[in-house]
Order: C-alpha cells, then sequence, then structure tokens
C-alpha cells in the first residue's frame, strides 16, 4: 500500500472515531498524545491527518486549547461566547470548586428573608424533580439564585456563565452518564438535603458553615462524576482531575 493509500486509511479512521464518539459542535478533541494511541498511529501522522479535516472544515484548533470538532466559530473574537463552547465539564467543576463555596459564604451575610424563602422553592423543585432535565433545571436554579442573593455582579456573572456552560454538549453529556449513575432518588434526596444544609448554615448567617457545606456538596457531585465517567469507553473532555 502506498504512502497516499495509508494517509487515506488514516484519515478515514480519525473520521470514523469522530463519527463512533458522536461528536457535536464545540466538542473538544482527546490530546493528540491520547488520540494517537487510539487511533493506532503516531503524533506525526494525526497532526497531518488533523491538517486535513481542518482544511476541510471538520475541525478546527485554538492554540494552547485544543483541537475542536466543527466549523470555526464565526465569531471566535467573541471570548465569553468561546470560552463556553470550550469549557469541558471537569473544567466546571474545577472552577465550581474554588470559587462557589466563597459565593455561599458572602449569600450567608447578605440573604434576606425573601431570598431564603426563594432558595427554599428551589429545594423543593429539586425534591419532587422526576426526570433528568428537571433535575438539572432545579439544582442550576438554586447555584443561580444562590449567586444573586450575594448581590455582587461578578459573582453573578460567573454563575450565569456556569448555567450557559451547563447548557452545552460536554457538560450535559457528563451529567446524564452521572445521572444515570446516581439515580433520581439520590439526587431528590442527598443533594437536596446537602442545598438544605447550605441554606440552613445561611439562615443562622454561619459564613464558614456554609462555604464548608458547598464544598462538600460539589466535591459530592464531582466524586459522582469522576465515577461514573470510568464506566464510559472514551471520554471527550480531559481526563478528571484526582482529589
Amino acid at each position: 500500500m502506498g504512502a497516499r493509500s495509508h494517509r487515506a486509511a488514516d484519515l478515514e479512521r480519525l473520521r470514523q472515531f469522530l463519527r463512533e464518539q458522536g461528536c457535536m459542535p464545540h466538542d473538544r478533541l482527546p490530546p493528540e498524545r491520547s488520540l494517537a494511541p487510539l487511533l493506532g498511529i503516531g503524533r506525526t501522522t494525526l497532526r497531518a491527518c488533523l491538517e486535513a479535516l481542518e482544511a476541510e472544515g471538520l475541525v478546527w484548533r485554538h492554540v494552547g486549547q485544543g483541537t475542536f470538532y466543527g466549523p470555526r466559530p464565526v465569531h471566535e473574537p467573541v471570548r465569553t461566547s468561546l470560552l463556553v463552547t470550550m469549557t469541558s465539564a471537569w473544567d466546571l467543576m474545577n472552577a465550581r470548586l474554588t470559587i462557589e463555596p466563597g459565593i455561599a459564604a458572602a449569600a450567608a451575610l447578605t440573604a434576606t428573608p425573601s431570598q431564603i424563602d426563594a432558595l427554599r422553592a428551589c429545594i423543593e423543585e429539586g425534591r419532587s424533580a422526576r426526570d433528568l432535565f428537571a433535575c438539572e433545571r432545579a439544582d442550576n436554579r438554586f447555584h443561580t439564585t444562590l449567586a444573586r442573593t450575594t448581590g455582587n455582579p461578578v459573582l453573578i456573572s460567573f454563575l450565569e456563565f456556569v448555567s450557559g456552560a451547563r447548557s452545552r454538549a460536554p457538560w450535559q453529556r457528563e451529567w446524564g452518564q452521572t445521572y444515570r449513575h446516581i439515580g433520581d432518588d439520590e439526587f431528590r434526596g442527598e443533594h437536596s438535603d446537602q442545598h438544605q444544609a447550605i441554606v440552613d448554615a445561611m439562615v443562622r448567617r454561619d459564613a464558614d458553615q456554609a462555604r464548608d457545606m458547598m464544598s462538600d456538596h460539589l466535591a459530592t457531585i464531582q466524586s459522582a462524576m469522576q465515577s461514573a465517567s470510568t464506566k464510559r469507553p472514551v471520554n471527550m473532555d480531559l481526563a478528571p482531575p484526582v482529589r
């Protein structure tokens, strides 16, 4: 088989991999060091194949960020929008673990009785959720409502960014796998109980406890996601962090 035939076979192998993984626009591909052995080709060959697919508009690359499926975004300079599309589920969880405990602590010092009532309504919505989408909606609403309680526009903007990223394919894929792993009973029970513990600390104006409860809650979610991800043959996002 000539070099041209080998190249065509390698390209087809890469295309078949992308089809089998069910890639959606702006999904990030595994890094070259992981993708090359999965395809059984060298990294130099892989780069040549990616260049060919990029010329076809099937993938696009961003220096320092990686390779993404689909055509390059028309408005790539719009940084917030692009950042949302490039954020993996694990990037998002790590950011949430860094920032949201502080949001909970700040909210504990500023929450009004009506804001506490709004958070309790979010918890009840979570307890009565009956499917994947209802659970995700209730959880997202609790966290965004909590951020608004701080009155801090920077913190509110962060949770709005999180909310946008949660609607994208990388998060939805991981969340769907996690939801099937833990089941709706655990979400309505343990996860809602953790939300309640955060609000209880806020009622007591205990910022340290609110921070700790949020850390525990997010660590529980990350652990469940990590456990569920081991059941998938290939994770299109970066490997989950070890905690």
